[in-house]
C-alpha cells in the first residue's frame, strides 16, 4: 500500500491518500473524525481486484483543511479536484457518513465521473429534532468542546467487535485537528438535504448500507434513499449501529463486492 500526498493547484492544498491494488478505481471517503485507516478491512480485501484510493478528508489525516464555514459543496468541489488530478476518469464511490454525504453530491453533480456510487450509514432529511440535536453537536465542536464519550456510546455496542472498533475509532477522534474536525462537522450538520431533492438523478447502480441499531443514519433513511434513486438497493445489517465497516467488516465487505460486480449500465437487483 502506498502512502501519498497529492498536491492540488487550487490555493497549494494537499491531500493525503492511501492507493493500492490496480484495475477499475474505487474512491474511499471516511466519515467526519475518521481517517483512511478506519477502511482497513475493505481496503485490504478490495484492493485484490480494483484500484483502491482512500482519501483523507480535508482536515483530517494528512490533508489540508477546507476554510472555515465550509459546505458540502465545498466538499463535493474538492472531491472532483482529486479525481481529476488524479486523472481516474469515472471511479466507483463509497463513502460512510460524512463521506456518503459528499459521495451523493459528487453522483449528483459528476454524473459522467461515477460509475457507481454506495453510501454506508448515510443521513437523509433528518427529523425536525434530530437537526436540532447535530446542529447543537456542531455548535459545541465549533467552540471547542471536543465530547468524544458520547459520539462512542452511540456508535458501539458491547461485543468484543464493538469494543475492539471502538478503541481504534477513540484514537482516530482524539487524533483529529480540532479546527478541520468542527468545519467538516458543521457542513455534516447542515448537509443532509442539500442534495435530497436530487437522488431521482442518479442513474448509476447505487447502495445504501447502515445498522439496524443506528439512530442517526436510521434504516428508513437507507431504505427511502435507494427508493429514490433509479437503481437503488439499500442493506440493513442486523445488530450493528454506525460503524459497520468495523463491526461487521466481512458482511459489509461482501456486499461491496457485490456492488462492484454490477455494471453501471446495469439495473442493481437484490441478491436472490
Amino acid at each position: 500500500m502506498t502512502s501519498t500526498i497529492l498536491q492540488l493547484s487550487e490555493a497549494g492544498r494537499t491531500v493525503a491518500l492511501r492507493d493500492t491494488g490496480a484495475g477499475a478505481p474505487l474512491v474511499l471517503l471516511h466519515g467526519v473524525g475518521m481517517q483512511t485507516a478506519a477502511w482497513g478491512p475493505q481496503i485490504a480485501d478490495l484492493s485484490r481486484s480494483h484500484r483502491v484510493i482512500a482519501l483523507d478528508l480535508p482536515g483530517h489525516g494528512g490533508s489540508d483543511p477546507l476554510p472555515s464555514g465550509s459546505e458540502l459543496p465545498d466538499y463535493v468541489a474538492w472531491l472532483k479536484a482529486v479525481v481529476q488530478a488524479l486523472d481516474l476518469g469515472s471511479v466507483s464511490l463509497a463513502g460512510h457518513s460524512m463521506g456518503a454525504l459528499i459521495a451523493t453530491g459528487f453522483a449528483v453533480e459528476c454524473p459522467a465521473m461515477t460509475r457507481r456510487v454506495a453510501l454506508l450509514n448515510g443521513v437523509y432529511r433528518r427529523t425536525p429534532q434530530a437537526r436540532a440535536a447535530v446542529l447543537a453537536r456542531a455548535a459545541e465542536i465549533g467552540a471547542g468542546q471536543l465530547d468524544l464519550a458520547t459520539p462512542l456510546a452511540r456508535w458501539f455496542g458491547e461485543t468484543p467487535a464493538d469494543i475492539s472498533a471502538r478503541d481504534r475509532v477513540a484514537g482516530w477522534l482524539r487524533a483529529v485537528d480540532p479546527a478541520g474536525y468542527a468545519t467538516a462537522y458543521g457542513a455534516f450538520a447542515r448537509g443532509d438535504a442539500t442534495y435530497a431533492h436530487r437522488l431521482r438523478e442518479i442513474a448509476c447502480p447505487f447502495l445504501a448500507v447502515t445498522g439496524d441499531g443506528d439512530p442517526n443514519s436510521t434504516p428508513a433513511m437507507a431504505q427511502e434513499m435507494a427508493a429514490q434513486v433509479q437503481h437503488g438497493r439499500a442493506i440493513v445489517i442486523t445488530g450493528h449501529r454506525h460503524m459497520v465497516n468495523l463491526t461487521a467488516p466481512d458482511v459489509v465487505t461482501a456486499h461491496l463486492r457485490d456492488w462492484l460486480a454490477t455494471a453501471p449500465e446495469e439495473t442493481y437487483h437484490d441478491i436472490a
